[in-house]
């Protein structure tokens, strides 16, 4: 079975998770430090092709309300660039809360300020793409 990818599309970084095999659970893999677009789209297609990527799924920064608001905008954009580059589907989810409920997460494990700045992208990512298998799974 083909791994999924979830990505949260910081303007700085961008956090990555990854399924398992069985589609069951998403991990954190790593955050990719935004430097151009080119290679942004680059490292996430170098991913999928090591990590035998059936699916990418991005979280989609709405606002409160539902809906698409300039954030929302640059995500699809990118979306659209991933989708042309890369030969796999790629898919949105709503992303609200993520990063927050991602952030009471990390600060319920103790860690320091440092830390969670350098995981919270990876766990926006996990929380996105664990929803997204949670959701094709039922």
């Amino acid at each position: 079975m083909p791994r999924i990818l979830g990505l949260d599309l910081g303007e700085r970084r961008i956090g990555v998770a990854l399924s398992d095999p069985l589609g069951l659970t998403a991990q954190r893999l790593q955050t990719i430090e935004h430097t151009t677009s080119a290679q942004d789209l680059d490292a996430i297609a170098a991913l999928v092709s090591r990590h035998a990527v059936g699916v990418i799924v991005v979280g989609l920064p709405l606002t409160m309300r539902g809906e698409t608001g300039p954030q929302a905008q640059r995500v699809l954009s990118v979306v659209e660039a991933l989708r042309s580059r890369v030969g796999c589907p790629v898919e949105t989810v709503d992303e609200r809360l993520t990063t927050a409920q991602g952030e009471r997460a990390l600060l319920a494990t103790d860690a320091s300020r440092r830390k969670r700045r350098q995981l919270i992208d990876q766990v926006a990512a996990q929380l996105i793409l664990q929803a997204y298998l949670d959701a094709t799974r039922t």
